[in-house]
């Protein structure tokens, strides 16, 4: 059998992010001020961000060098490792080539770990001694706490209510690494109070939880908020997928005809695509990328492309990107995470643009997937990462009736040990 893990060694891993900003086509519309509507200055953002993440947020570098003080946090679970998926492929009797870049060998767990821990580094340096964030299914949430944790910075997590609710291990988690979890909306804010005075039994979402968030952050004078999907600079960190990809790929002699990655704010998927859709801007190749959503939250196949607020508050700078509206609230689907009513700017031009597509599928779909998943390749998925599970089983079966042997690649960004509840109503035929 061909070899089925492919790994690097730390010498091997990638020492800068690639910023996908200086390769577009033409330029990325700019964020606008939410008061005056007009091109927001870097200015503006400080007392939300450290400077160096603003810097990154606007960048015309094409490389950013990579701290030595992040590096040394990565080595802990990078190079991360790619697996071909012959147990898989086998039982579709398909003739691709099915790979995966698992991303739940984190501490964390996720594929989250590669932005917060740049977030909390940059932060740290800049003398912030408090973040704030919002956290769907609790991968970012748990992310930033166990960074946090690494530099000495207290940590305050909204998690949207019905995930808080669904995933309490992910809340166990979070308070191990010393972050303080509360369900979101929450009394601690005005715009938490006002929510629930007008919906007492509303499910949250992560537009409510980010302007609880925000609002924190700017009320006090040590703390700064941080996003862990969505924004150029946390694309940008999560570009070190790709980049190692390349190299493992590279040892096998293959190179993707498809990516696939799941979708709600974009960072998985910008992350094992950006570097591939490079080679695609610059005439290299014709590799088809594709955005995953659930169908009850579809931003990308349903949404429109125009500014939006990223946050229900309307606190935060417009954005233009696909969205469902800032009102939002999707239905407390399993995969928390992908319930994010808008898009990353950068993802949503590429995806207007035609170098990415779009697909939705249901919960039932997706579950049947990831058990199938589980059953041959042996990791539990998280119900968002089992939605690019799901694409690619659909691509490989494509492949089965023309006969071509084509390579596919999806991003694995999480495992499910903490969504072991979600798959236990699949079981009991209990998913909406």
């Amino acid at each position: 059998m061909e070899q089925t893990k492919i790994i690097l060694d730390e010498n091997e891993m990638p020492k800068q992010w690639y910023n996908v900003l200086t390769d577009l086509p033409t330029p990325l519309d700019p964020p606008l001020d939410p008061r005056t509507k007009e091109p927001l200055s870097p200015a503006t953002l400080e007392p939300i961000f450290a400077k160096a993440l603003i810097r990154q947020e606007m960048s015309d570098e094409r490389y950013i060098d990579i701290p030595e003080e992040i590096l040394d946090i990565y080595r802990l679970w990078r190079p991360s490792p790619l697996y071909r998926a012959h147990r898989l492929e086998k039982l579709l009797k398909t003739p691709a080539k099915i790979y995966y870049k698992y991303e739940g060998v984190s501490p964390a767990g996720s594929h989250k770990t590669n932005t917060s821990t740049a977030q909390a580094y940059y932060n740290m340096k800049e003398g912030t001694e408090r973040i704030t964030t919002e956290t769907g299914a609790g991968q970012w949430g748990s992310a930033l706490s166990l960074a946090c944790n690494y530099f000495g910075l207290e940590c305050k997590v909204y998690m949207v209510r019905s995930s808080f609710y669904q995933k309490p291990y992910r809340k166990s988690m979070m308070t191990v690494w010393g972050a303080n979890v509360v369900p979101s909306p929450s009394p601690e804010t005005e715009f938490g109070r006002k929510i629930l005075e007008e919906q007492p039994d509303t499910p949250g979402s992560l537009g409510i939880a980010i302007s609880e968030a925000v609002e924190d952050a700017v009320a006090h004078d040590n703390t700064k908020y941080s996003l862990g999907s969505v924004l150029n600079h946390v694309m940008l960190h999560q570009t070190i997928i790709g980049a190692e990809c390349k190299r493992q790929l590279e040892k096998v002699e293959d190179y993707p005809d498809i990516i696939i990655g799941c979708c709600g704010g974009g960072s998985n998927l910008a992350g094992i695509s950006f570097e591939f859709i490079k080679d695609r801007i610059a005439g290299k190749n014709n590799v088809r990328v594709i955005a995953v959503e659930p169908s009850s939250c579809p931003t990308l196949t349903k949404g429109e492309y125009r500014y939006d607020f990223g946050d229900s508050a309307e606190m935060t700078p417009l954005l233009k990107m696909y969205t469902l509206g800032h009102q939002h609230v999707p239905p407390a689907i399993h995969a928390g995470g992908l319930r994010y009513h808008g898009d990353s700017p950068i993802i949503s031009k590429l995806c207007a643009d035609g170098f990415i597509e779009a697909v939705s599928y249901d919960q039932n779909p997706v579950f049947d997937a990831a058990v199938q998943f589980a059953r041959t390749e042996a990791i539990i998925p998280a119900p968002e990462s089992a939605h690019a599970i799901r694409c690619a089983i659909d691509e490989a079966l494509k492949c089965k009736q023309t006969g071509e042997e084509k390579t596919i690649l999806f991003n694995l960004s999480g495992h499910g040990h903490f969504d072991m509840s979600s798959y236990d109503m699949y079981f009991n035929k209990e998913l909406a």
